[in-house]
């Protein structure tokens, strides 16, 4: 059995080297569906969410990338983006296609009955993909707004196959070292049939197209009481589990700081993704934030929701895995539970404050954030201009 001091040195080990990737949408205006709500200091244009960015990983230590959401981010030179990504000490991520925006798209994107707005849904997934060549991003994330509000608007099982063309099309034109991220969403804006609306239809895609092709979990997309780690668990032991989308829900996709609304959830994912070796560093799965920060400040709702991956991440790797084996084997319940409420139940804090320390960082990124005089900085730069945000 690993002594307690073992396993926090291994656990050590792998929180030294996660990376939790910034989605750069969050640091835009964002708000409710009646109202964007502007801050002071928001960035203007890619370069400076990227900027941005890179503040949230001088701090942190974790977040040495950032993800594109096309056309929000859209740059004449991608290369020379990247290049000022890699200047301030971050890289690019993610490439995130957007097909749910245009009037063109009321009906769906790439299963709309219309092959002409099917075409050009396609073309700007294959656009992605350049922008991905350009930069060096790995990741093609595709989520589809497409569906349907009303019984026999569409043939259910033609949109299936429309789809399933338009991933094929788009996954043999990826690079040997790209994949393709399909995420899932159980509703919004679709009511009465979402076109891929659970893991399991994302599976299904997925094995279809090939191995480039892994699910991306989106812990906010799912029915309420939705067991989220047995999806993890499952597609971990499938090998799909390409990447996660971090954030929080209270009652549909409401894009919280992760941890926010239930942290001993985020734990038991996390302990299932330890357990299913999914923190291993060729397990190939991507830690990502996807949030919109409505009213609190955006770079600080960043940081906090590092901090409150890497505290969940510590405390499953502090699990007893013995004794929770033992007490599996012997059909120990109390014995078996207490192995993981004992984990959960450790501030971890302390330590990963000294894991900063020792890595030459400040032991409290929210604080050193606020006394860095960072955002009075930005804010009076980016005085003028149209800030982004949704849309922008």
């Amino acid at each position: 059995m690993a002594a307690p001091s073992d396993r926090r040195a291994d656990a050590l080990a792998v929180l030294r080297r996660q990376h939790i990737e910034l989605p750069s949408w969050a640091f835009g205006n964002s708000g409710t569906r009646f109202k964007v709500f502007a801050q002071p200091g928001v960035p203007r244009d890619p370069w400076e969410k990227i900027a941005d960015a890179a503040q949230v990983h001088r701090l942190t230590g974790a977040a040495p990338t950032v993800a594109l959401h096309i056309p929000w981010d859209r740059v004449d030179d991608y290369a020379a983006l990247a290049a000022h990504a890699r200047e301030l000490g971050v890289g690019i991520g993610t490439v995130n296609a957007n097909v749910f925006q245009d009037d063109d798209y009321r009906l769906g994107s790439v299963t709309n009955p219309d092959p002409a707005v099917r075409r050009k849904a396609v073309d700007h997934l294959l656009e992605c993909v350049d922008v991905m060549d350009a930069t060096g991003s790995r990741d093609l994330k595709l989520w589809f707004a497409d569906g349907t509000n009303y019984p026999g608007q569409d043939d259910l099982r033609a949109r299936q196959d429309r789809l399933a063309e338009a991933l094929s099309e788009v996954y043999d034109r990826l690079g040997d070292d790209q994949r393709l991220l399909l995420e899932y969403k159980l509703f919004e804006p679709a009511f009465y049939a979402t076109d891929v609306p659970d893991w399991g239809t994302a599976y299904a895609h997925c094995l279809e197209l090939g191995e480039k092709a892994v699910v991306c979990v989106d812990t906010g997309h799912h029915a309420a009481h939705t067991n989220i780690e047995f999806i993890v668990a499952f597609l971990l032991r499938a090998g799909r589990l390409g990447a996660f989308d971090f954030n929080s829900r209270f009652y549909a996709d409401d894009d919280l700081m992760v941890g926010a609304a239930d942290p001993f959830q985020l734990f038991r994912i996390m302990y299932e993704v330890v357990r299913g070796g999914g923190t291993t560093e060729d397990a190939g799965v991507a830690f990502m934030l996807d949030q919109c920060h409505n009213i609190e400040p955006k770079i600080a709702g960043q940081i906090r929701s590092v901090m409150n991956v890497q505290e969940a991440t510590a405390k499953a790797l502090l699990v007893d895995a013995d004794a929770l084996a033992a007490a599996q084997r012997e059909g120990d319940v109390l014995a078996a539970n207490a192995a993981l409420m004992d984990a959960y139940a450790t501030d971890v804090r302390p330590m990963l404050a000294r894991m900063r320390e020792d890595r030459g960082l400040e032991a409290d990124p929210m604080a050193a954030h606020a006394r860095s005089g960072y955002m009075e900085r930005v804010t009076e730069e980016r005085r003028g201009g149209t800030q982004a945000g949704w849309g922008a």
